[in-house]
């Protein structure tokens, strides 16, 4: 894929002021339709799309499981955890660095990692896999928090909020040609997760 920095500047922009509208609406099912539609947009329209140009023509938008607001935490970061660095390929920065920087315990889904980018700017990335093999998915995991992209949900200096309905799918899951971080280990929850952006083809409503 052919790096355009000032495309790619505007999508990150983009997807910052969508984040930025979540934070604000107090609402979080009124901001999860506004997320949907914003993101549907972007990735129909923007040069930067992971939907491969031949197919965006037709593109009618990514399923998203209805709003649960059971599966939205304010939770509280542990760092009495072990360091741990581990490496990820990604499509436009090559080989990354991310050091944990602790843990939160969701009620009824399980632990999530805290991982902080450890190069110039850094920023918390959440990614998670549940345990749905019936393919609506994406088998890799997906993204809850990726905040040096702009996916920031809010919080303050001891929490985060984590919004499972808020999971979207990595670039990968749209044009092999994208390279994603997977979820590691530690991001990987013994429960399905009936939240978020579902595959193409899967039902909305789960």
């Amino acid at each position: 894929m052919h790096l355009n920095a000032t495309s790619l500047l505007d999508w990150r922009r983009r997807v910052a002021a969508i984040y930025a509208e979540v934070r604000a609406t107090p609402d979080p099912a009124a901001a999860h339709r506004a997320w949907q539609d914003a993101r549907n947009d972007l990735l129909a329209t923007h040069p930067q799309s992971p939907i491969p140009p031949t197919e965006r023509a037709t593109f009618d938008g990514v399923p998203v499981a209805s709003y649960d607001p059971r599966l939205r935490f304010t939770a509280h970061v542990d760092t009495d955890t072990e360091p741990v660095r581990i490496e990820m390929s990604t499509g436009t920065d090559g080989v990354v660095r991310f050091d944990r920087a602790g843990v939160v315990h969701l009620p009824g889904i399980g632990d999530l990692d805290i991982w902080w980018l450890a190069s110039y700017g850094g920023g918390i990335f959440v990614p998670i896999r549940d345990t749905r093999t019936d393919g609506a998915t994406y088998p890799g995991g997906r993204y809850v928090i990726d905040t040096v992209k702009g996916a920031d949900l809010g919080g303050d200096a001891g929490s985060l909020v984590i919004d499972l309905n808020f999971a979207y799918n990595p670039s990968c899951a749209y044009d092999p040609d994208w390279a994603c971080p997977l979820a590691p280990p530690g991001n990987t929850v013994p429960v399905a997760v009936h939240a978020g952006e579902l595959m193409p083809g899967a039902r909305q409503a789960d």
